[in-house]
């Protein structure tokens, strides 16, 4: 398994045990948080997959450039969009490159800039299979706030499709199909408390829409183990809160912190995972960032890369 920069020991809040926590890398002036960094003296592999995906974002640029005159409000989305470009620049022994102009016709409208911040969001996906597991995981990451972004700008939150995927060869490691079904297992713990304390009303409509998503989620993940021919891991009797939850705001403050927590276990996943799986985790990725937006979670440029290491949990007496 390749292994994530900055290992999730299912930190959702909730105390459980899995896998053995990683040291966090160094990240490089031109990476996402808490990704390997770079080194320039090296051919990188992943060049051809890192122009076309800063092809993709100069174009999102002079979009937003064409519009900030008329709506300066944009300022701090065309920012994230210029710390994607930083952090998905080729690594060479020149300068980076600068924004030039794209191929493409900008758009003029904010319907125009939220269409193409979704297109662009998807066609990112495309190029997971052929690249390398870390910037896989990137692209997932800048994937998701593009969708996030589409979102700001009035495009409607894409429904959840379900994304096909095969089943591990033997010999495979279980280990992140495992780490994910665990989370899961403790994501439902959460929105079972979330629920019981939001009064009857979207809200409590709404969670129990979330739950149903992680509950599916539970299960797909279980048949993929157990086709695998592995035993997928039980859930723990109980779980200890990262905090009291005594009303709804603070059931709406844990559903956030559940989902923003899950966006880092499955873009850890995205890296960890065969090819052939990435879609599948970068899909969950984006549905949890979308729910965790949902629920009054700060957005950030790079869903799933925490700022910051989280300590491992433990079980409950």
């Amino acid at each position: 398994m390749q292994p994530p920069s900055r290992r999730t020991i299912l930190t959702l809040g909730l105390l459980l045990t899995t896998g053995t926590p990683l040291a966090a890398c160094t990240s490089g002036p031109g990476d996402a948080p808490g990704t390997p960094a770079r080194d320039p003296r090296r051919p990188d592999p992943d060049e051809p997959v890192r122009l076309r995906a800063v092809a993709a974002t100069d174009l999102l640029l002079a979009g937003y450039d064409a519009l900030l005159p008329q709506a300066p409000q944009l300022q701090a989305l065309r920012t994230e969009v210029a710390q994607h470009r930083a952090a998905l620049q080729p690594t060479t022994t020149t300068p980076p490159t600068t924004p030039t102009a794209p191929a493409g016709t900008a758009p003029t409208t904010l319907a125009a800039l939220a269409t193409l911040e979704r297109r662009t969001a998807q066609s990112r996906l495309a190029d997971l299979g052929a690249a390398s597991p870390q910037l896989a995981r990137l692209l997932a990451s800048v994937s998701t706030a593009g969708v996030l972004h589409a979102v700001a700008l009035g495009d409607p939150a894409p429904s959840a499709a379900p994304s096909t995927t095969s089943t591990p060869a033997p010999g495979e490691p279980a280990a992140p199909f495992q780490d994910a079904l665990s989370a899961e297992h403790a994501a439902i713990y959460g929105y079972g408390v979330v629920g019981a304390r939001l009064p009857d009303d979207q809200k409590r409509t709404d969670a129990r829409t979330a739950l149903a998503a992680h509950q599916s989620h539970r299960d797909a993940w279980q048949r993929l183990l157990t086709a695998a021919g592995a035993t997928p891991a039980a859930a723990a009797p109980g779980y200890q809160l990262p905090f009291p939850v005594t009303d709804a705001p603070t059931a709406t403050r844990l559903a956030a912190h559940l989902e923003t927590s899950l966006t880092t276990v499955y873009a850890d996943l995205v890296a960890a995972v065969p090819a052939p799986q990435r879609p599948l985790a970068a899909d969950a990725l984006r549905e949890s960032a979308l729910r965790a937006h949902h629920w009054g979670a700060t957005p950030t440029p790079f869903p799933g890369f925490p700022n910051t290491p989280t300590p491992p949990p433990t079980p409950t007496p």
